[in-house]
């Protein structure tokens, strides 16, 4: 009996697992929003008037234009009240009435009873809130942990958090100690331990000591990802290594960036998808694409969004 009761235990315990770690994916037909999993089987109907990501565990839905959350099951678990929504960060979710945000506990519970003009999700336990015309941080409690002194700030990401004052950009840690004082015209956080930095009207990257490891000569960087960065120079865009080297050529017209071994470029007016050595794995046909997640994209033809496997077959589409 005991051996019995175990195995429906570890059962209903990989069930719930398995539907907490499958990724649900936002769609939409005839107006209105549903989900798929990453069959491409609709799994929440089409009945919102949007609908976001899952992150958490929740996602944010419009019904009747307000904001609220439902489970992976579609059960409507936090009523639609809000002007607006966003993603669960860090157990809570910014949310906002009005003109005011405010934070919200998974069950839909004010957690932070202070509300604020401007803020931003909570990420490695502080968020961006402003007070008095200035921005500083709060910790899950509401506590100002960082006093607000900043003309701007962007969350915490991988311990450190880009902040501007009199129109320049450093870095602070989850202390407020700068880490970097405010030096650059634009920077962008840490991404796999190297930052962007603008510096003369063209980007390039630091390490976390701040030292420039890339010289400033691209006309625009992004973060790196799968140890590779976008960088665009003369309207073209290619990707670097974190030593600067070249190594898919600046040859495409747009790119994103990899997740999954893959990134979406856009070759002759079409998107397709590359592989690290830059070869086409899915040719290029569609006029939109994102970035994989857990073997699916979404992508356009037309104004039709569709979702494609890393085959690039369509397992979804809207019915005509």
């Amino acid at each position: 009996m005991k051996k019995l009761t175990l195995i429906l235990a570890v059962v209903l315990f990989s069930s719930l697992f398995a539907q907490e770690s499958e990724i649900l994916y936002p769609i939409e037909e005839n107006g209105k929003w549903g989900y798929i999993n990453g069959n491409g089987d609709v799994v929440i109907k089409p009945q919102f008037g949007n609908a976001g990501r899952f992150s958490e565990g929740l996602a944010h839905v419009v019904k009747d234009n307000k904001y609220g959350y439902v489970n992976p099951a579609g059960r409507m678990v936090i009523e639609p009240r809000y002007d607006y929504a966003a993603n669960f960060s860090d157990g809570l979710a910014r949310v906002k009435i009005g003109d005011y945000y405010r934070y919200i506990d998974k069950s839909g519970n004010t957690a932070i009873s202070r509300q604020f003009k401007e803020a931003t999700d909570f990420s490695e336990g502080l968020a961006a809130v402003e007070v008095d015309g200035k921005m500083g941080y709060i910790n899950k409690q509401g506590e100002m942990v960082i006093p607000a002194k900043f003309d701007a700030a962007d969350p915490f990401q991988e311990g450190t958090a880009s902040v501007k004052v009199n129109g320049r950009w450093g870095f602070i840690n989850q202390k407020g100690e700068y880490v970097l004082e405010p030096k650059y015209e634009n920077l962008m956080n840490y991404t796999e331990g190297l930052a962007k930095v603008e510096s003369g009207g063209k980007y390039g990257y630091i390490d976390r000591t701040g030292k420039v490891v890339i010289k400033p000569q691209y006309e625009l960087t992004w973060g790196f990802s799968e140890n590779l960065a976008r960088v665009k120079m003369a309207n073209k865009m290619g990707y670097i290594d974190k030593t600067g080297n070249v190594v898919i050529p600046l040859r495409y017209q747009d790119a994103g960036d990899f997740a999954e071994g893959l990134a979406p470029v856009k070759v002759d007016d079409k998107y397709g998808y590359i592989n690290r050595s830059g070869e086409l794995i899915i040719q290029p046909r569609f006029d939109m694409a994102h970035q994989f997640e857990q073997g699916v994209a979404s992508v356009r033809v037309g104004d039709t969004w569709m979702y494609i496997n890393t085959e690039g077959e369509v397992i979804w589409e809207p019915s005509q």
